[in-house]
């Protein structure tokens, strides 16, 4: 296919470790169960979606971002320059919301910071959030899935998360992604014996590995016994997630669009990893971080600078919004 238009050019931010961390255990309520001046800017959305039609960068009136490499930086912080042009974003009358898959809790602290008003989508896409924090769609692997994945997964080399009843479930307080863990979700997991007494209610498992192949062949099995139910997918090169088939970005990015009330065609979105590609496929207009791997940035229409240049806040600034930004007019390839 053709390759994405690349916005180059670095957003100043006044150094690399400007911004200020996203932490916090903010404990949730309880819950039930711009414009463009040329033709090059103008977008053709996927084969399958919505509508062929052609759309503007300007008619966009809904931006979902990925949390994790795209939102935040590589330390977990979230910069000035990212919030000042989000809050850009809604003065000009877009919307703007969030996709990852952190659970609902990991992603409070964020929300608040972005004074985020609007449905949110959480593992994936498996909990649709409200801005009040009640869930407002809600799909968990069956608890033959989940037998299934754990039966896997557990006799391997990896460390392996369970995440239900609104906790982070895990064996090995020691493992060695379980201070990232922490730091990421901004609270503490939960250590236990069995994960069995679970199995009828899992969100999500999570495999978490320094061996990325290791990962992708645990994946492929999975899928091949668990499909077409639920889905293994590697959201970062040491974390495998197993969800649902319909915790995915794409079908969250069509339930977010549903919940505020836009069509596809007038959604954008921008991610970095393997599980953002659905969502790009959905959207009107998508754009890839510059960071992210060769295959992802050629599935986006756009390619924007990568998550320690505050990415995400050129692309409000440079595509969505049509203007130079504070650091300069972006190129394009």
């Amino acid at each position: 296919m053709a390759q994405p238009e690349v916005d180059g050019g670095g957003l100043a931010t006044g150094g690399g470790k400007a911004g200020f961390a996203v932490t916090g255990s903010g404990a949730p309520r309880k819950i039930a169960g711009g414009h463009e001046p040329d033709a090059a800017a103008r977008v053709r959305v996927r084969a399958g979606v919505a509508t062929d039609k052609p759309v503007n960068t300007s008619g966009i009136a809904l931006l979902v971002s990925d949390v994790d490499g795209t939102l935040l930086r590589p330390d977990k912080s979230l910069a000035p320059a990212t919030v000042e042009a989000v809050n850009r974003l809604r003065a000009a009358g877009v919307r703007f919301t969030l996709v990852s898959a952190r659970p609902p809790r990991g992603m409070l602290p964020l929300i608040q910071a972005l004074n985020i008003k609007v449905p949110t989508a959480a593992f994936n896409g498996g909990a649709i959030v409200g801005a009040r924090g009640e869930v407002l769609e809600s799909t968990r692997l069956t608890s033959r899935d989940a037998r299934t994945t754990l039966d896997l997964l557990l006799p391997e080399p990896v460390e392996t998360w369970v995440f239900a009843d609104d906790q982070w479930l895990l064996r090995d307080p020691d493992g060695e992604y379980v201070p990232l863990e922490r730091k990421t979700l901004g609270y503490d997991g939960v250590v236990v014996d069995d994960f069995s007494p679970y199995v009828d209610r899992i969100d999500k498992i999570v495999a978490a590995s320094s061996d990325p192949a290791l990962l992708a062949r645990l994946g492929q099995t999975l899928n091949a016994r668990i499909a077409p139910h639920a889905l293994a997918m590697q959201s970062q090169t040491y974390y495998l997630d197993i969800t649902h088939a319909r915790a995915n970005k794409g079908d969250a990015v069509s339930a977010l669009a549903r919940q505020v009330g836009v069509p596809l065609t007038a959604v954008a979105v921008i991610g970095d990893g393997d599980n953002d590609v659905p969502m790009f496929k959905r959207a009107g207009l998508s754009i890839a971080m510059g960071q992210a791997n060769a295959a992802v940035r050629a599935q986006a229409r756009r390619v924007t600078g990568p998550n320690d240049q505050d990415g995400l806040a050129q692309a409000i600034d440079q595509i969505i919004l049509g203007q130079a930004g504070t650091g300069g007019a972006a190129g394009h390839g």
